[in-house]
């Protein structure tokens, strides 16, 4: 009996480590119950479902640790600051047409309480309104291309769009009422003729017209009898003339300008007046000019509208980039 005993507990350590490296050797698969297996289950889809999942991205617990990268390409910075040097150029082009404008109307004291009901018909208007479009529709390009900003980019892009469109539905106008548009060529330069002496800038505008299209009026030579000063009534020594830029020759041995060359034509038939004053209207010249360069102007117009194009294209391109970039990094 002894014996026994003795033998049990030489035997007893060697059996408690052999429990002990059972229980918590990691050598050896610890072996688990179906209830434990269930709760550790539990806990790793507990986990799963309280991290929700990544909008644009595969959140299966195979692709968990791959996420997608997307890296600007070197056409991306070029159309970038492409469109941020053109847009910066033509936005000082603007402020220079602003500016210009700004100071053609303050220097006429065009804003005068008795200008003021005449404003709509000076041509320092177009520019003050071309030039704050062009500065306001260039600066949105620019800064929202610079600071990588959607909704410059968008309101850029819509405006560029809603031009082409404008261009393109008057171009069509243009074309297929002919004769009304001929009509308001008529009505605006009757109306500079009126205000020859009264605003300069009309004056110089009429003048070069009448110039460079060798033309007298609006239709004839007797337009200007709707001016005050040169109509046959007025007291003055206008009075039954045409300015100097009406004259054949209105320079006297090709050096001095003649501004008198012109008093008295309206008194003369058409045969004597030929050869002092130009006979033809200026409306019926300006249809020959475009006659003789429809040409060129359509090729201009075709390249401006294809710039544009090509701006919208740049800023889509841009705008799609941007917002790949901020989804995927």
């Amino acid at each position: 009996m002894r014996r026994y005993f003795t033998i049990k507990g030489i035997l007893s350590p060697w059996s408690r480590w052999d429990t002990a490296q059972n229980e918590s050797s990691p050598l050896i698969p610890k072996v688990s119950s179906a209830k434990e297996d269930a709760e550790e289950l539990g806990n790793v889809t507990t986990e799963c479902h309280h991290a929700g999942p990544i909008e644009g991205r595969d959140n299966s617990p195979v692709f968990t640790g791959i996420q997608p990268h997307y890296r600007y390409s070197f056409l991306d910075y070029f159309l970038k600051y492409f469109l941020i040097i053109s847009n910066l150029v033509f936005t000082v082009l603007g402020l220079l047409v602003l500016v210009l404008g700004m100071w053609g109307l303050i220097s006429k004291q065009s804003f005068a309480q008795e200008k003021i009901g005449s404003i709509g018909t000076d041509p320092m208007l177009v520019f003050l309104t071309l030039g704050f479009v062009l500065t306001v529709l260039c600066l949105s390009g620019c800064v929202g291309a610079l600071r990588e900003n959607c909704t410059l980019l968008k309101l850029f892009s819509a405006a560029v769009l809603a031009l082409i469109t404008a261009q393109v539905l008057a171009a069509i106008v243009a074309y297929s009422l002919q004769v009304q548009v001929g009509g308001y060529l008529r009505s605006g330069m009757l109306a500079a003729m009126v205000r020859y002496q009264d605003d300069l800038d009309l004056r110089f505008i009429t003048d070069e017209i009448q110039s460079n299209l060798q033309c007298c009026g609006a239709d004839n030579y007797r337009d200007w009898e709707l001016n005050i000063y040169y109509n046959c009534s007025a007291p003055g020594v206008l009075a039954c003339g045409v300015p100097a830029t009406c004259c054949v020759d209105p320079l006297e041995n090709g050096t001095v300008w003649n501004s008198q060359c012109g008093l008295g034509a309206q008194l003369l038939d058409e045969f004597s007046a030929q050869s002092v004053i130009f006979l033809g209207g200026c409306l019926g010249g300006m249809s020959r000019w475009i006659e003789q360069h429809e040409g060129v102007i359509g090729t201009v117009g075709i390249i401006v509208l294809g710039v544009q194009i090509v701006t919208l294209f740049i800023t889509t391109r841009l705008l799609e980039s941007i917002q790949w970039h901020k989804v995927y990094v």
